[in-house]
């Protein structure tokens, strides 16, 4: 129920002495056969309420976005927004609750960027190419400004990962007013994008590689933002997707793709982070897939795949430490000093 910044906002606040902080940290990793660090935790959840006041937040808004777009579609936003901001002042400021707070992050930059689209809309009706890049980078900069008046009032951890998101949609209007033309050229501009948020990542994890403040759960998000816009590039530019009769991508491509994941596993592994692993697994099913039906196993492709890669992943995730361990122990010392620290089993 409680998060690792939550132990340590007690300890700030006097409530628990570092001490007892440090004991209850043991306590649970011992209890969980693993330590804090390497459970990846972040507080989604304090309670059932939680999800209560979502609900009510979400229909309230829903309506309100509503009521607003049958005037104006800047107008929809905007009310969107403000009663976000105003909701947070209660039950994220004051209330301190996790979900809510989370969903009223994401309704007051959405809102934000939905008010100045409508805004562009109503005034420029048929904007396009090059004018419609710079709008589309203008909506995303105004959106990470609003993200960061947001963490500066109420520093809910996503914030960070969401004014990181609307600044890779600046690149992508920026790239689009420069090429107007441009399609899949836009794809290595996102994987360079996704580079850089994960840099941005693991620059806030490397400052608490113990993983014990709130810096901790920023770098998840971040995390959990950077690993599709890594994913989704390289297996989109490898033709994954691309329309391939009955399902078959071509040897060559599936072991590719095999390959990168095992790629995802190692790098997920020595920074102690699963997002890659998930943002990629829908890639390495179809290419698994793919294998199976060109080995002729065309009615049982589906079981199969699902039998390797829900075994695979249930083993990578029992022997989540010692296979850490290994894959960092191949790393320099100076690396493995900002990694979060490996657990010796008892």
């Amino acid at each position: 129920m409680y998060s690792e910044s939550d132990i340590d906002g007690a300890v700030a606040a006097g409530a628990i002495s570092p001490d007892a902080a440090a004991a209850l940290r043991r306590h649970v990793a011992s209890a969980h056969a693993a330590p804090a660090v390497d459970e990846e935790h972040f507080r989604l959840l304090t309670g059932f309420n939680d999800i209560f006041v979502s609900i009510a937040i979400a229909l309230l808004l829903a309506a309100l976005g509503q009521i607003g777009f049958r005037v104006t579609h800047a107008l929809g936003g905007g009310l969107v927004a403000a009663a976000a901001w105003m909701l947070a002042l209660y039950f994220t400021a004051r209330r301190r609750m996790a979900l809510p707070s989370i969903l009223l992050l994401l309704a007051f930059v959405g809102g934000v960027a939905g008010a100045l689209i409508g805004g562009i809309e109503t005034i420029f009706p048929h904007i396009d190419g090059r004018a419609g890049g710079f709008a589309a980078a203008g909506v995303g900069l105004i959106s990470a400004a609003a993200a960061y008046l947001h963490w500066r009032r109420f520093m809910v951890p996503i914030t960070v990962a969401a004014g990181a998101a609307a600044l890779v949609a600046v690149a992508a209007g920026l790239l689009m007013a420069a090429v107007p033309d441009i399609k899949q050229g836009i794809w290595p501009l996102v994987l360079l994008c996704g580079i850089a948020v994960f840099a941005l990542a693991m620059r806030w994890d490397m400052s608490d590689t113990r993983r014990e403040t709130r810096r901790a759960d920023v770098a998840f998000w971040l995390h959990l933002a950077a690993a599709p816009m890594i994913a989704h590039p390289v297996f989109h530019m490898l033709g994954v997707f691309n329309g391939q009769a009955n399902g078959e991508i071509g040897a060559g491509v599936a072991a590719i793709v095999l390959v990168l994941y095992l790629l995802f596993a190692g790098i997920a592994l020595a920074i102690d982070r699963r997002a890659l692993l998930v943002s990629s697994l829908v890639y390495v099913l179809y290419a698994l897939y793919a294998l199976f039906r060109s080995a002729g196993a065309v009615e049982l492709g589906a079981a199969f795949t699902a039998f390797v890669i829900g075994s695979a992943l249930l083993t990578l995730s029992a022997f989540w430490q010692p296979m850490r361990s290994m894959i960092v122990g191949w790393l320099s010392q100076p690396l493995r000093l900002k990694l979060p620290p490996v657990h010796q089993p008892a």
